[in-house]
């Protein structure tokens, strides 16, 4: 089958006009042809893309979708996540994640990495129709009860990796959940567990973070105070939560920093000098959802940073469609273009989830998804071909 189209952007770059995509029944690419020449070929109104990659999400918070008030701020809505998400049944629960997963899919959505505290997230993996690095997140700030609550993580990765996908990737690391909820003695439980493992953490998402690693003040002890958490072990290092906490980790480590909305530009360089591969995920919605900020993106495209895209859960935005956090970033950097979006949102995101060698771009052998995308200038429809 030969496609062409308006455009077509192959995860990289916008392709000259008058390319054609060659693709099997399946979807697999067979080629990608500068021109179509003789060929007859199915030409697609709009721009063909591969599928997008959601490098960020929490299906597992999908019932808690409308339960927050916008601009709180992220203190005092972390301080309500614990007692809100237990106050529905599993039922509930449990249509609420099945729904996101089918927004995800409507929305382009190939491969998405899903944060997991607990192993509710089994059944929408088990649909086979997206590949999915589930991120099992560790919590415990403190040191005497690290080798228990590591364990209790442990218990919840083995019930992801025993499933397996039958067309799809089933993948599962450990991972930290954030600076201000894990200790020095967990960060290192996670570093040692699993050499070179992709680590993805909740990185600057508030300015409160780097507040309390540099004073120990501010809301994020009101936070530990308020869950009954004593600091009192905690030594603040003087530095932001980033240039402390990677001395923590292996240089070894893929890592994804989520959020990034307070990291400032010395923050890039020391992580990216420190570990072999860093991707920085931006979800700007649930940003400006909980902070009514964004990071500073100018500053991280100078430092050749590498981009991708999430979009958070459902209580801390009204949508799960990386369309969505392309308008926005837009919108408020008018600099960006669709060439640089695009990618962020297909090729950077497959690398930053290592599925690069099946997703993200129109190349050879793999089988990306194919995406039409339509009025992109006013209000972008997607379509999935493939």
């Amino acid at each position: 089958m030969f496609l062409t189209a308006d455009s077509i952007h192959d995860g990289f770059r916008f392709l000259p006009k008058g390319a054609a995509l060659e693709v099997s029944d399946d979807g697999t690419v067979v080629a990608v042809h500068e021109s179509l020449g003789n060929m007859e070929a199915k030409h697609m109104e709009g721009i063909l893309c591969p599928g997008f990659v959601n490098v960020h999400c929490h299906l597992e918070l999908s019932h808690l979708k409308g339960c927050f008030e916008e601009g709180k701020g992220l203190i005092p809505f972390l301080q309500k996540v614990p007692s809100l998400r237990i106050k529905f049944s599993e039922e509930e629960k449990k249509l609420a994640r099945l729904a996101a997963y089918d927004e995800l899919l409507k929305n382009g959505v190939v491969a998405v990495g899903d944060i997991a505290n607990v192993d509710d997230t089994l059944d929408v993996r088990v649909s086979d129709k997206l590949h999915v690095q589930t991120f099992v997140e560790c919590m415990g700030f403190l040191d005497f009860n690290a080798a228990q609550r590591f364990q209790v993580s442990k218990d919840v990765l083995e019930a992801f990796a025993t499933q397996k996908g039958n067309t799809k990737k089933l993948r599962q690391t450990l991972v930290p959940h954030a600076p201000y909820s894990v200790s020095k003695t967990l960060f290192g439980l996670i570093n040692k567990e699993q050499e070179g493992s992709l680590i993805s953490i909740h990185n600057q998402e508030s300015a409160e973070e780097n507040l309390f690693y540099k004073s120990k003040q501010g809301k994020v002890r009101e936070l530990l105070q308020g869950l009954g958490i004593d600091d009192k072990d905690f030594v603040p290092s003087g530095k932001n939560s980033l240039p402390t906490y990677i001395e923590w980790f292996s240089a070894t480590h893929p890592m994804i920093f989520v959020h990034n909305t307070c990291s400032n530009r010395a923050d890039i360089q020391i992580a990216q000098k420190h570990f072999h591969q860093t991707f920085w995920c931006l979800c700007p919605n649930a940003n400006l959802f909980l902070e009514n900020k964004l990071p500073e993106v100018c500053m991280m495209m100078e430092e050749n940073a590498t981009l991708c895209l999430g979009t958070d859960s459902l209580a801390s935005n009204h949508q799960l469609s990386i369309m969505n956090e392309m308008l926005v970033l837009k919108k408020h950097f008018t600099f960006l273009n669709w060439e640089t979006l695009l990618q962020w949102a297909t090729i950077n995101g497959a690398k930053a989830l290592q599925m690069e060698d099946e997703l993200g771009s129109f190349e050879l052998g793999k089988k990306p998804g194919i995406l039409q995308i339509t009025n992109l200038e006013t209000v972008p429809i997607i379509n999935r071909i493939f």
